[in-house]
């Protein structure tokens, strides 16, 4: 059984077509390419697969379980965590309070809790915050934790995002162009990151248009072309296959695989 299942996904805005009849599947343990010109649909198949957005047909189940019209929230206890394109920082807090509110979501407490006091917050808090302090060092953060996100670089920023997530203790990590706007230190830094992520085990799929970054990280590629899939198979086979560089690549490209 495949550990994500997203079968023949369809999203429709108006009288435009987004998503047509999408289907591929994400084993455990694997780190998948999520690829595809601008417009392929790449970040709708994120929000569809994660409960941002409503499918209009078509399902997405995971380990086992039909999620297709659970909540994002629901989907993130049961382990499915994800990143924006956009970052999503609480610019006002601090880089341990923002990774502290990923864990909060998966634990399915409310603020109120803890600003109230009501009985077992003071415990449940460090619980929090120790698990928070564990992702900073996972994401090499522990000596910005005290710095408010608004004072970060922008690559500090996207890690931040990134530990916020696994402290919520994912299965599933789904990161929505993680490297954009990096310098390339911090791209490689980022890389080394995800790759230890999925030694350790974290089934990830990434959202990229860095070619040489898809290349030397994932295991497997699903292409999308106008919302719909073009192919999917292992990343040297799919990069090699004229289709795929006509529409994503492009001929003056085709050296980088």
């Amino acid at each position: 059984m495949s550990q994500l299942h997203v079968r023949k996904l369809s999203k429709m805005f108006g009288g435009v077509q987004a998503l047509s009849d999408v289907d591929f599947s994400v084993e455990k343990g694997d780190l998948v390419g999520l690829i595809g010109p601008n417009g392929a649909g790449k970040t709708t198949a994120f929000n569809v697969v994660t409960g941002v957005m409503a499918a209009t047909s078509g399902g997405v189940e995971f380990e086992g379980t039909d999620v297709t019209h659970f909540s994002p929230e629901r989907r993130a206890r049961l382990g499915m965590t994800r990143t924006f394109q956009n970052i999503r920082l609480f610019d006002d807090m601090t880089v341990r309070q923002n990774v502290m509110a990923g864990a909060h979501a998966r634990a399915g407490r409310s603020l109120l809790h803890c600003v109230f006091g009501l009985p077992g917050h003071r415990a449940a808090e460090q619980r929090i915050r120790d698990i928070a302090d564990r992702m900073l060092e996972r994401t090499g953060l522990t000596e910005l934790a005290t710095r408010n996100a608004s004072e970060l670089s922008y690559g500090d920023r996207r890690r931040v995002e990134i530990a916020r997530a696994l402290a919520g203790a994912p299965t599933l990590l789904l990161l929505d162009e993680p490297a954009a706007g990096m310098t390339d230190t911090e791209k490689g830094r980022l890389s080394k990151l995800v790759s230890s992520l999925n030694e350790d085990g974290l089934t990830i799929v990434l959202v990229e248009h860095n070619v040489r970054m898809i290349a030397a990280l994932c295991k497997r590629l699903v292409v999308l072309n106008k919302g719909e899939l073009l192919t999917s198979g292992a990343v040297d086979e799919v990069l090699r296959m004229p289709e795929v560089k006509t529409v994503y690549l492009g001929r003056r490209r085709t050296e980088v695989v």
